[in-house]
């Protein structure tokens, strides 16, 4: 009786140590990020707040692409994952006519007016705006228009954190504009 008892402490002492083990191996905070990130238009100690915790950090391959490499590129995007999942995307994307500007996807989200681009709106875990390059001339003339967004997966919806989000979002994207109005030479 005294053997089982020993050996049903020494396993009930075996599962503590493996729990509290477990335990102190939880990661809380986002992994280390270089200073700058997406074509070095964003300070990674602002983008931070946002991000999930985890231990590994890595850009997809499109990330490592130049912002708009030629001048007939359509697109520039930048995904961070973290610990293999998408966790903070920045997109730009060119259309030749305003009307190309489509948010309908965010519209559900509720998002709130910002002043960023030629317009811009916020949402608990994202942002998008646009600027004008080259006005269309007519209806049949396009023109060269940069529609952007920010985007953070698993972010709450209300309280305090999506606050701050929208508040970090509305900065990042003012910041997204200006760099892409100066990259691209328009604005």
């Amino acid at each position: 009786m005294r053997q089982l008892a020993r050996v049903a402490a020494t396993l009930a002492s075996t599962v503590l140590v493996t729990l509290l083990t477990g335990c102190s191996e939880k990661v809380e905070a986002a992994p280390e990020l270089p200073a700058r990130i997406c074509w070095d238009a964003f300070a990674s100690k602002e983008v931070s707040p946002l991000l999930p915790p985890g231990k590994e950090a890595e850009f997809d391959t499109y990330s490592m692409r130049p912002f708009f490499p030629v001048e007939e590129s359509e697109y520039a995007t930048c995904v961070l994952q973290i610990d293999g999942a998408a966790s903070f995307t920045a997109d730009a994307r060119r259309v030749d006519f305003e009307e190309l500007v489509d948010w309908t996807t965010w519209e559900k989200l509720g998002p709130a007016p910002i002043d960023a681009g030629k317009k811009g709106i916020v949402w608990h875990n994202g942002a998008a705006s646009y600027i004008v390059c080259e006005p269309s001339k007519g209806p049949d003339t396009p023109g060269k228009y940069i529609d952007m967004s920010l985007y953070v997966h698993d972010l709450p919806k209300k309280g305090d954190r999506a606050e701050e989000s929208r508040r970090i979002f509305t900065d990042l994207m003012k910041q997204f504009v200006a760099f892409t109005q100066k990259e691209l030479k328009c604005g």
